[in-house]
């Protein structure tokens, strides 16, 4: 039997693939930019103007020039502009201009005195005694955040709110986007029935394919939940050719050394490249790694163990990283976070496996990120998997890890 691999060389050989595969683009298409939200940009945003188009100011009160308002004495205000309406022409001479944020500046003014800091007499306004005002102070002067023909965001990012809003400020009303991958999920063994059923003696319903469907989808790729395959060589076979028309396979149960574990053997049939079959990891040891031959390129596979747990955090850690380069993300390692351990961990793992356990991290906790594993009865137990937002990492050569110790976390 080999020998397993360590996390860090499974990793790596993981890592490496993603990067070979994100070379590669996926097809592009193009979406309302109102329905852009999670999807990975193809194309670079461009300013199509100046942004902002003019001089713009940042409060409500009056333009003015700087050193003549900071002589305190009363400036007539020579008129007004609102959000909204063109520019004014040029700024008298020893004169005050009213304006409400968001309006353009007139010209020749260099500062915005704020409305609570000046004094007014009828129609004319002067700067507070105790106050003082600089030129560029509420201000945001023309082009001070891009210049019309800038690349302001680039093929390969993520699209969140904020993108969204800075492609529809430059008109994009569609965006191009690259296809989210197709993951084909499979769910193996005859222990599964579908969530809709009550469980017969020794059943339990399949818990694995909407959860793994949830993390692929949260990833960026587009699920695809095959029917379960029962242990048997024959279903394992006709699974395995209906998924070659996905882009990614996964694979949850059938992957241990077990009587019944039958997802290799079936896998070699179809003439699979393997990686690796196994990990020093807990949970998730079993984990395979390989491609298959499809009709236009190799589809690469992941052999899932069967627990929960461990078919999310083997997802999370590995699977995670080929989707996103699936995707077309152009990052696509692995996220850790650095958290402080708010408790000893237990000491229960065995030496020389590197630990993922469930935990929950309080971000909000003064004095920076805490984590806490939660007591679990192994890698079923969903009860306590639903009470983590994280996986804390405990290197191999640790048996325990002391309170206050600084880790690395993984959300879920």
């Amino acid at each position: 039997m080999a020998e397993l691999l360590s996390y860090a060389d499974a990793d790596a050989i993981v890592a490496t693939y993603a990067r070979e595969l994100g070379k590669a683009k996926p097809a592009v298409e193009r979406v309302a930019v109102t329905e852009a939200l999670g999807r990975v940009l193809a194309a670079p945003v461009v300013a199509d103007e100046d942004q902002p188009p003019f001089a713009r100011s940042t409060r409500d009160g009056f333009a003015c020039r700087a050193a003549e308002a900071s002589m305190h004495a009363f400036l007539p205000v020579a008129g007004s502009t609102q959000a909204g309406e063109a520019p004014a022409g040029r700024l008298p001479e020893g004169a005050a201009w009213e304006i409400m944020t968001g309006a353009p500046v007139p010209q020749d003014a260099d500062a915005v005195v704020m409305l609570e800091h000046v004094e007014r007499d009828g129609e004319q306004v002067r700067l507070l005694p105790d106050r003082t005002i600089k030129a560029g102070d509420n201000v945001v002067k023309r082009a001070a955040q891009a210049r019309r023909g800038d690349v302001l965001l680039d093929a390969g990012v993520d699209i969140g709110a904020a993108q969204i809003a800075l492609a529809a400020s430059c008109g994009c009303v569609e965006l191009p986007v690259h296809k989210r991958p197709r993951v084909a999920i499979l769910t193996t063994g005859d222990e599964l029935v579908a969530v809709d059923r009550a469980p017969g003696p020794g059943q339990i319903r399949n818990s694995n394919a909407p959860m793994l469907a949830s993390l692929v989808a949260n990833a960026g790729g587009e699920p695809w939940v095959l029917p379960t395959a029962a242990d048997t060589a024959e279903a394992l076979d006709a699974a395995f050719q209906q998924a070659f028309e996905a882009d990614m396979l996964l694979i949850s149960g059938g992957v241990s050394a077990g009587k019944f574990d039958l997802v290799e053997p079936a896998l070699e049939r179809l003439g699979a490249k393997f990686y690796f079959t196994g990990v020093r990891i807990q949970p998730g040891k079993p984990l395979v790694f390989g491609a298959l031959r499809g009709a236009d390129s190799p589809m690469p596979f992941f052999g899932l163990p069967g627990n929960p747990i461990s078919s999310a955090a083997m997802f999370l850690l590995f699977g995670a990283q080929v989707l996103r380069a699936l995707a077309g993300r152009g990052d696509c390692g692995t996220q850790f976070l650095s958290a402080q351990l708010a408790k000893e961990t237990d000491r229960k793992g065995k030496a020389g496996l590197t630990r993922f356990l469930p935990a929950f991290c309080d971000f909000a906790f003064k004095t920076g990120p805490q984590v806490m594993t939660t007591p679990w009865q192994g890698s079923g137990d969903l009860a306590a998997f639903a009470r983590s937002n994280c996986f804390v990492m405990i290197p191999e050569d640790k048996a325990t890890l002391d309170a206050g110790t600084t880790v690395r976390i993984l959300t879920i």
